[in-house]
Parts: C-alpha cells; sequence; structure tokens
C-alpha cells in the first residue's frame, strides 16, 4: 500500500504517522505564565538531540481542529523555562488526564492530582511523582506551519536534572534500566511500557568496525534459517572467528553423527542450533557451530 500525504486531511495524516512512528517517549511539560499561571500537558513529539549542550525538543502543535496553539507553547513564549517530567507506568493514567483541554488558568496540577515541588533553578514547579525531573532552560522556539496540526519545536536546554533514589543502580552512579519502567506513545489510545520483561540488549559497535554481511561465508550469509537479526549478530565482529579445537558441545556431537550421510541436512540442523544460540546472545558459541563444517 502507497500512502500520498498530498490527498490526506490533516487527521489522517496524524493518524498515519502516529501509529507508525513509535514509540514515542513523552515530554510531560510544566509551565508557568507571566502572571504564574501553571500549566502542565503531556507531548509526545519529543527527544533528545544533543548531550554536549544537553538539548531536548518536543513540539506543541497547532490543535487540527480549530488551529489554536496549546497553553504549553504560549507560556514558554511569556517565560522561557519549562520542567520536563519523565512519565512511567504508574503515573500514566494521571498524565492522560493532564492532556484535556481544560480552560486557560486551569492548574493541571490539582486536576490530574500531582504534587507540584519547587524548582531549584526556574520558575514552573516539578511534578513530585516523576522519576526524573529536568529543568530546563528554552533557548528558541520553531514554527514549523501555520495550519491546524503543524508543530512548534521548542528547543530546550537543561539545566538540572533531579532522579529518584529508587531507580538508580547498587552503585547509587546511573540509572538502572530495568528499574524505571518508562511508558511512551504509540497511535490512537496505545501505549507501551518498558519493563524487565521485554527490555533486551544489543552490542554496540563503537571503536571495533564488524566485519558486516557481506563478509560472511556464502553458506551463512545465504542461510534459510537463520534471521537478519542474526546475520547482523554473527556480522558484528571485528573478524571471523577461528576453530577453538576446545570447544565441546553434546548436541553438536549428535548432529555430526546423526546427519554425517547428509551434508545439506547436517547445515541445516547446524543452522537451526546456532539460532538458537544466537537468539540467547551466544554469539561466539554459535560462530564455533557454523564454523563446524569447515
Amino acid at each position: 500500500m502507497q500512502i500520498d500525504f498530498n490527498t490526506l486531511t490533516a487527521p489522517q495524516k496524524q493518524q498515519w504517522l502516529q501509529h507508525a512512528i513509535g514509540p514515542r517517549p513523552i515530554c510531560f511539560a510544566s509551565t508557568i505564565s507571566a502572571h504564574g499561571e501553571v500549566n502542565l500537558s503531556p507531548f509526545s513529539f519529543f527527544n533528545m538531540f544533543s548531550s554536549t549542550p544537553p538539548i531536548l525538543v518536543f513540539s506543541p502543535s497547532r490543535r487540527v481542529r480549530d488551529n489554536t496553539t496549546k497553553h504549553t507553547l504560549q507560556n514558554v513564549l511569556e517565560v522561557p523555562e519549562v520542567v520536563i517530567n519523565i512519565v512511567d507506568y504508574e503515573m500514566v493514567q494521571q498524565m492522560s488526564l493532564a492532556s484535556c483541554e481544560y480552560p486557560k488558568g486551569t492548574n493541571e496540577f490539582i486536576k490530574a492530582g500531582f504534587t507540584p515541588e519547587a524548582s531549584s533553578l526556574v520558575k514552573p514547579p516539578r511534578v513530585k511523582e516523576s522519576k526524573v525531573q529536568l529543568e530546563c532552560k528554552v533557548l528558541e522556539t520553531k514554527e514549523l506551519g501555520t495550519e491546524g496540526g503543524a508543530g512548534c519545536l521548542v528547543i530546550c536546554e537543561v539545566l538540572r536534572m533531579h532522579v529518584a533514589d529508587s531507580i538508580l543502580n547498587e552503585a547509587g552512579t546511573m540509572i538502572d534500566q530495568c528499574k524505571l519502567e518508562l511508558t511512551a506513545r504509540l497511535g490512537g489510545n496505545w501505549y507501551c511500557k518498558v519493563d524487565a520483561s521485554n527490555l533486551f540488549e544489543v552490542e554496540k559497535p563503537n571503536t571495533e568496525l564488524g566485519i558486516g554481511v557481506d563478509a560472511l561465508p556464502a553458506p551463512i550469509r545465504n542461510s534459510s534459517i537463520l534471521t537478519g537479526n542474526n546475520l547482523g549478530q554473527l556480522a558484528n565482529v571485528r573478524a571471523i572467528p577461528d576453530v577453538d579445537p576446545s570447544f565441546h558441545d553434546e548436541r553438536l556431537k549428535n548432529i555430526f553423527q546423526y546427519y554425517s550421510v547428509t551434508p545439506d541436512e547436517m547445515e541445516l540442523e547446524l543452522h537451526r542450533y546456532a539460532k538458537e544460540l544466537l537468539d540467547q546472545q551466544k554469539v561466539a558459541e554459535a560462530w564455533q557451530v557454523l564454523l563446524a563444517l569447515n
């Protein structure tokens, strides 16, 4: 299916994009007007774009319905400061309640049942229930259009970060990713939760370059068993490993004994075993299994 955006209405564009591009982190922004009126609202057009300087960007889009601007945007134009409170699973329902379009001057802290906590460097208050709070100054706002649905980038520099002790690692030196159940936005009414059951690690080739899928032996590269993810794991090594004479594996031994007269079947069985190992993140062992035919 091909979708030509020139033929879509603004709501249709929004629906297609928000369902396809995600999960999106949520900027739960607390701001304040020049008259001291506090506003609290979530935005999923949000991410970090630099660490030095520490820059975050979120976008309060113009309302598709009537092309009006959000109170958050009006506030940061008056007082260029914001606290970005990170949303976790324990606060997602209250966060959603704060997204209601209450009249200007309504305090969403009160409506959604959150506790305001004084910031140390900026005027807007922090959300006490949020386990990560980032006090920011607004460097710039940039309109992306003037029609309903058009975003306005709010470019912020992080001045100070507050982190709950409960989500730190044992050494107390960093956030333990398994302890912070981040919640992210999808399309429609859909959200997703990050927890220990759906976290996984991918080894990153930072200083040492992987050999690449194109450098894998043809029988491995063209395997009908190994997936693209599996090939990516195998190709993320500096060089194809040597056969390790000390590698002993009972299942590998059984494969050779059982399929010794059918080499093609043996190769398939070795690839099946290697795939199981790769799915368990045992890359070195998978390589030894695949090298066994050499």
